[in-house]
């Protein structure tokens, strides 16, 4: 498992891929209690962070569609829940 200190700096891909490798871990259940509390933390800010960066990314993208007179609107891309 990588390990970056610093999750506000961490790429999606990179805070995903850590997060399912520590559930990974929990789900095995060979870990000591306490190391699985610390890393039980760490996931819920790697999730709060994808979360985050997921919330960025989706403002960002935008829908373009055709209006009946020929323009172009752009709208903001509805995400399934």
């Amino acid at each position: 498992m990588t390990v970056n200190d610093n999750i506000s700096e961490m790429e999606f891909e990179g805070a995903l891929q850590e997060l399912e490798d520590i559930v990974k871990i929990l789900e095995e259940g060979k870990s000591s209690l306490k190391n699985s509390v610390s890393l039980y933390e760490r996931g819920i800010v790697l999730k709060k962070h994808c979360d985050k960066i997921l919330e960025s990314t989706q403002l960002r993208i935008n829908q373009v569609s055709s209006a009946k007179d020929g323009s172009i609107a752009v709208e903001p891309l509805e995400m399934p829940r």
